[in-house]
């Protein structure tokens, strides 16, 4: 190209330059347009992917591609020595629930321990009744006498088929007791009326007749159970259950049941009778309650010929079950913290931790095991895992009934 004569100016360049109106003729081409849209769509995306790459690296991962089963220990070390992985604590807020239909129960603080007291662990006092005016007067005055705090203690009474005053002899003395202006009055106190109709007179010939102990001990425990299930509330660690009948027991009795810890435990009992004349009257120390035993091969035995809808009865020459029956144990003179496993319990005094009976563990009103009742309860609690113990040195004093001509 030849270069005009005295060198390039403006004025020789411009001549050189198309006119502005050939330049606005081709931008505005179709192709032309075409073709700057591309370029600037193209720019666009690897300015994008650029912006991407650069932030992906504030979130690494240092180690391996391996899984960190297959790293050596030198890749685990630096691994370990690299990790900022981010963690995001983001604390929720709490759910509020303002819907008074709606009822929060939690048992997971409900404990039974040996600190009761120092706890405020409360405790459920169950006893059935059926005709049992004539003995109401003196249980309220040893429940009257119980040390364990009243205001930690819940009463509740079921009180069916009675032909008596004993609903209103019961009425009378939980006015009473209740109006006390002292630290006697309980926490609570609960009634429940049920009849089963069950009407078996409860003379000693008829009660402890052989006959009559199948349907005796089914119609108990439907009542036992439901006082049970009419009456433990939540917040109870304890279930205490006290016959009406009893004539004598400690006033520490609580305390010192609590103190063994055991999932199911039960005195032993026996009655007093006093024989002889004047200076040569003696007490001969009845042993009253044959529910409380450890199992026999014969006794299993037995129960392995015998038709499951049969219940089994202690103490009758009808079933010969060989069992070692607690209250030919024991003398209230020795140790009374001493223990034995039993195998069958009698419902005269029975402490029980609450959860007990909160998995289930009640008091069959057909036969389990062909048996019925509290031994049902016994069976069924040691087939669930739990501790049935006895303290064959620890007394309670029943009424003396009259059905045994002595010691045992």
């Amino acid at each position: 190209m030849l270069l005009p004569k005295g060198g390039i100016t403006w004025k020789s360049a411009k001549a050189q330059l198309p006119p502005t109106r050939a330049i606005w003729v081709f931008l505005t081409r179709t192709r032309v347009l075409l073709s700057i849209a591309v370029v600037g769509i193209i720019l666009l995306l690897w300015r994008g992917i650029r912006t991407s790459a650069s932030e992906m690296q504030s979130f690494y991962c240092w180690g391996p591609s391996k899984p960190p089963m297959d790293m050596t220990l030198n890749e685990q070390q630096a691994w370990n020595a690299h990790l900022q992985t981010p963690v995001i604590f983001n604390h929720h807020a709490p759910i509020e629930i303002n819907e008074s239909t709606v009822t929060h129960v939690n048992l997971n603080g409900i404990k039974s321990t040996r600190q009761a007291i120092d706890n405020e662990e409360r405790v459920l006092i169950l006893t059935p009744l059926k005709d049992a005016a004539p003995y109401l007067s003196k249980y309220f005055e040893l429940v009257a006498e119980l040390t364990y705090p009243h205001r930690l203690i819940d009463l509740a009474f079921l009180v069916g088929d009675s032909t008596d005053d004993t609903l209103a002899v019961l009425g009378m003395e939980l006015d009473r007791i209740q109006k006390r202006p002292d630290n006697i009055p309980f926490n609570s106190v609960t009634v429940v009326e049920k009849n089963f109709g069950s009407h078996l007179s409860q003379s000693v010939e008829d009660r402890h007749s052989f006959e009559a102990q199948g349907p005796r001990r089914k119609a108990m425990g439907r009542a036992r159970n439901y006082l049970l299930a009419s009456s433990l509330k939540p917040d109870h660690s304890w279930v205490y259950w006290r016959d009406v009948d009893i004539v004598d027991s400690p006033k520490r009795i609580l305390e010192d049941f609590i103190a063994h810890d055991r999932d199911i435990l039960v005195p032993n009992i026996w009655f007093h009778r006093y024989e002889g004349e004047g200076d040569n009257k003696y007490d001969i120390e009845g042993r009253f309650d044959y529910n409380s035993w450890v199992e026999s091969d014969k006794g299993l035995r037995l129960a392995s010929k015998l038709d499951k809808n049969v219940v089994l009865a202690e103490g009758y020459k009808q079933y010969d079950t060989g069992r070692t029956y607690m209250a030919r144990m024991g003398d209230w003179r020795n140790d009374p913290d001493e223990e034995i496993e039993l195998d069958g319990i009698g419902g005269v005094n029975i402490l029980v931790k609450a959860d007990v009976h909160r998995s289930g563990i009640n008091f069959p009103c057909y036969p389990f095991e062909n048996q019925a009742e509290t031994e049902g309860f016994a069976k069924m609690a040691k087939r669930a895992g739990y501790e049935v113990i006895g303290l064959p040195n620890y007394v309670v004093w029943h009424i003396d009934t009259e059905e045994k001509p002595g010691n045992a």
